[in-house]
C-alpha cells in the first residue's frame, strides 16, 4: 500500500472513498463539518437520528452523487472525545481499510480529526493501523473470499505540518509492515515453519535492513553447555536453531539492549501431552520469537541511536522416542540444573538459555523477553492486558510509561522471592513448574534466575499474541503484540540516551 499525505481540505479531495471521524456526543465538527455541505447534510440528519452513534470503530457507509471528489463517504466512530488519544487512530484506520476494502475499494482518503495535536503521531498512528487492516487469514486460500486490494491511502491533515506528516507516515508504514511481518509468521502453520525455516525469515530481514546475524546450530549450542533449550528439541526431527539479530545504533555506548523472544514453531506439550482440542493453535506458540523478529526489522529500517539484540530460541516440542521425559535434568548454559517436571512447561527452557547467552556472551545491559507462556496469564489478564513483570522496578515503570501509548496494554506483577521457593527442586537447582498456584509469577521467578543480576523485564503474552474473533479493525489471530512496544520502547530510550551516555534528546529521523 502507497501512503502519501495531503494538505488539502476533506471537502476537496479526490479519492475513490474519503473516511471522516466522528465522536459520541454527535457534534459535527472538524472534517466532517467541512464536508457536510456537499453531502446535503445527510452527515448532521444521521447524527441526529441516531443512525451513527459515534461509537469507537462503529461505520455508516454513504454513497456520493454530486459535486464531491470521492464516490464513498465512511463515517467512523472514535468514541468519547474527552477521552480520545492518538492510538486510537490505528484502528480508525484499520476499521476504515477492513470495511472499504471488502466493498472493493482501492483508493482511500481518510482525515485526521482536530483533536490529533501531533501530526507525526497522528500520521503513524493512521499508517500504520491501515496496513495493518489489510493483513487476513487467509494466506492459504486459493481465491479470496472478500480480498483487501487498498493500493493507496492518503491523510488529509490540512493545515498540520507537512514535514511532521510525511515522517509520521513513513514511520507508521515501517512499524505496520513490521506489525504484519510479524503475525504472516505466526500465521503459518509449522510444517512449514520450523526452526530452521524460521531463522531463514530472520536471516532475510537481516539482509534487507542491514542488522547482523547469527544461527546457532545444536552443536554450538551442545558447545555452549545450552542443555535447557536442547533438552526440548530432543522429541522433534527438526533441529533447534538459536536466531540472533544485531543492531549496532550507537557504536560509542557500552549500553546494550536485548529482546528475546520464545519461538516454539509448534508445542504439542511433549510427553505431558496438551489436550487435542485447538491443539491446532499451538502454531502460535512462537509468537514471541516471531514479534521480536518483527521488531528488529523495524529497528533496523527506523535506525536509532542505540544498541539493540534481537534473540529468538526456536524449537518444537513434541513426544518423538528421544524426548525428555517428566523426572530428567537438564544443565542449562549458566550452571543452574532444572529437574523437568512437566514437559509442556518448556518455554521457559528455552528461555533460560536465550537469556543466559544474551548476557554471558552477547554483551546485553538490560533486557526484555516476550513469550505465550504460561495459562494462568490468561486467567489473570484475560486477552486485553499483557503482564509485566521484572527484577527492577525502575525499569519495569520505565518501560511501563514510555509504552503507555502505543496501543498496547500492559500491567504490572510482582516476583517475589516467595514464588522462587515454588520452583525449588528437590534434586536440582530448580524444578521447571511450580504448579498452579501463581503460575504466571512462579514462571518469571525461574526465568529471573537466567539474566545474571541484569535489569529485566517478562512479557507474559498468552493472552495477547492472538485472539479468536475479528475485530473491525483487525482479522482474528495474531496480533503482533509486542512489537509496538518493543519499537516504541527504542525509540524512547534512542531520544533519552541510554543510561549513563548523556545522550541528547531528540526525536530520531525516519529512514526512507
Amino acid at each position: 500500500m502507497q501512503v502519501t499525505v495531503s494538505s488539502d481540505l476533506a471537502r476537496s479531495v479526490v479519492s475513490d472513498a474519503l473516511v471522516l471521524p466522528v465522536f459520541a456526543d454527535k457534534a459535527l465538527e472538524g472534517p466532517a463539518a467541512d464536508v457536510d455541505p456537499k453531502l446535503g447534510g445527510v452527515i448532521a440528519s444521521a447524527l441526529a437520528d441516531g443512525e451513527m452513534q459515534g461509537k469507537p470503530n462503529e461505520t455508516a457507509l454513504f454513497h456520493v452523487i454530486g459535486d464531491l471528489g470521492v464516490r464513498k463517504v465512511l463515517l467512523v466512530g472514535l468514541g468519547d472525545r474527552a477521552k480520545f488519544e492518538p492510538a486510537q487512530l490505528a484502528q480508525y484506520a484499520g476499521t476504515a481499510v477492513r470495511h472499504l476494502g471488502k466493498r472493493n475499494v482501492h483508493e482511500i482518503a481518510i482525515a485526521v480529526p482536530a483533536e490529533a495535536k501531533d501530526p507525526f503521531t497522528a500520521a503513524s498512528f493512521i499508517a500504520e493501523g491501515a496496513i495493518v487492516g489489510t493483513l487476513d487469514t487467509t494466506i492459504y486460500r486459493k481465491e479470496q473470499e472478500r480480498p483487501i486490494d487498498v493500493k493507496s491511502l492518503v491523510i488529509v491533515a490540512g493545515a498540520l505540518d507537512r514535514g511532521a506528516l510525511d515522517a509520521g507516515a513513513k514511520h507508521g508504514k515501517i512499524l505496520g509492515e513490521s506489525v504484519n511481518f510479524t503475525r504472516r509468521l505466526a500465521l503459518t502453520p509449522a510444517n512449514d515453519m520450523t526452526p530452521r525455516i524460521l531463522a531463514e525469515r530472520a536471516e532475510a530481514v537481516a539482509k534487507e535492513t542491514g542488522l547482523g546475524f547469527d544461527s546457532l546450530d545444536e552443536d554450538r549450542m551442545k558447545e555452549l553447555g545450552m542443555g535447557a533449550l536442547l533438552g526440548v528439541s530432543q522429541g522433534s526431527s527438526q533441529p533447534a536453531r538459536l536466531i540472533v539479530l544485531t543492531y549496532d545504533g550507537d557504536p560509542n555506548s557500552r549500553e546494550r539492549l536485548a529482546l528475546v523472544g520464545k519461538g516454539i514453531t509448534f508445542d504439542s506439550g511433549g510427553i505431558s501431552l496438551k489436550p487435542p482440542e485447538n491443539m491446532h493453535e499451538m502454531k502460535y506458540d512462537m509468537s514471541g520469537g516471531a514479534a521480536v523478529i518483527g521488531a528488529m526489522r523495524a529497528i533496523g529500517s527506523l535506525k536509532p541511536k542505540i544498541n539493540v539484540i534481537g534473540v529468538v530460541p526456536a524449537s518444537e516440542n513434541l513426544p518423538g522416542p528421544d524426548a525428555t521425559k517428566p523426572g530428567d535434568i537438564h544443565r542449562a548454559m549458566n550452571g543452574k540444573t532444572i529437574e523437568v517436571i512437566n514437559t509442556d512447561a518448556e518455554g521457559r527452557l528455552i528461555l533460560a538459555d536465550a537469556l543466559a547467552y544474551a548476557t554471558m556472551k552477547l554483551g546485553a545491559t538490560r533486557l526484555i523477553d516476550c513469550a505465550t507462556l504460561t495459562g494462568a496469564m490468561v486467567i489473570s489478564l484475560g486477552h486485553v492486558v499483557t503482564g509485566a513483570m521484572s527484577n527492577d522496578d525502575a525499569f519495569r515503570d520505565e518501560f511501563l510509561a514510555e509504552v503507555k501509548g502505543c496501543g498496547e496494554r500492559y500491567w504490572p506483577l510482582p516476583v517475589y522471592d516467595d514464588y522462587l521457593n515454588q520452583t525449588k527442586s528437590e534434586i536440582a537447582d530448580l524444578k521447571n513448574t511450580g504448579g498452579r498456584p501463581a503460575g504466571s509469577l512462579t514462571a518469571a521467578a525461574f526465568l529471573r534466575e537466567f539474566v545474571d543480576g541484569k535489569p529485566w523485564i517478562h512479557l507474559d503474552i498468552a493472552g495477547t499474541a492472538y485472539g479468536d474473533k475479528e475485530t473491525p479493525y483487525q482479522a482474528k489471530g495474531p496480533t503482533g503484540i509486542p512489537v509496538r512496544a518493543f519499537v516504541t520502547f527504542v525509540e524512547a530510550e534512542a531520544r533519552e540516551g541510554a543510561p549513563g551516555d548523556g545522550v541528547a534528546a531528540e526525536r530520531p529521523t525516519v529512514a526512507v
